[in-house]
């Protein structure tokens, strides 16, 4: 008997490495520049690609960075609650996440780069990180936890302060980014509606074992 895979299975299998590698093209120009205006002969050489099988897969630039960019923010989502899995407390998990983000500057210094460069345009997408955030926040506000406050102005608050920390910790790598990460979530929580004490306490709590390390 025949072990050869189906051609059409073979075509499909080249036809998702093709697409992988103009996405990973994408996002390695986004992490370097953050510059959308280079051309689409450039990043089909950055993939290895040829320059047609570019429209076999995306209709523009625009759409492939598009792309590029939520590939990014899911990865980051999935870090985030693979490191968190265990973790119950919306407020712990807020804060946790500003802390495990600083730790990723230097473990993930693409990404940060492009959550860099293209966060902000992504705060309130459908896609990677943002729906998780948004589920911890409404679930914060549903139990009580969190202040009564519009999910979409609280989630406009708390991505836009964690994209200040992703500002800070590469432009000042000087700075102890773990401090850093906690001040910031203490500084969250409290405007969550965190009393200060228990803001502090938890912004500094132990990780959960394995975190980011």
């Amino acid at each position: 008997m025949s072990t050869a895979a189906p051609v059409g299975n073979r075509f499909e299998r080249r036809r998702a490495a093709t697409r992988k590698a103009l996405v990973r093209a994408a996002r390695q120009i986004l992490a370097e520049t953050g510059d959308t205006g280079v051309s689409i002969q450039a990043i089909a050489d950055r993939a290895d690609v040829g320059f047609g099988s570019f429209y076999n897969h995306f209709e523009s630039k625009t759409e492939l960075f598009d792309v590029a960019v939520s590939d990014a923010l899911e990865e980051f989502g999935r870090a985030i609650d693979e490191r968190l899995r265990e973790t119950d407390d919306p407020a712990e998990l807020v804060a946790a996440g500003f802390r495990l983000t600083a730790r990723m500057a230097d473990s993930h210094p693409d990404l940060m780069r492009i959550l860099r460069h293209r966060g902000l345009a992504h705060i309130h997408s459908d896609k990677g990180s943002a729906p998780r955030a948004r589920r911890d926040l409404e679930r914060g506000i549903a139990i009580g936890r969190f202040t009564s406050i519009d999910p979409t102005i609280a989630l406009s608050a708390v991505g836009g302060t964690l994209l200040s920390l992703v500002e800070l910790r590469i432009s000042r790598p000087d700075l102890d980014g773990a401090e850093a990460a906690a001040s910031l979530a203490e500084m969250t929580l409290r405007m969550l509606g965190l009393p200060e004490g228990e803001a502090r306490e938890i912004a500094r709590r132990p990780l959960p074992s394995g975190a980011g390390d």
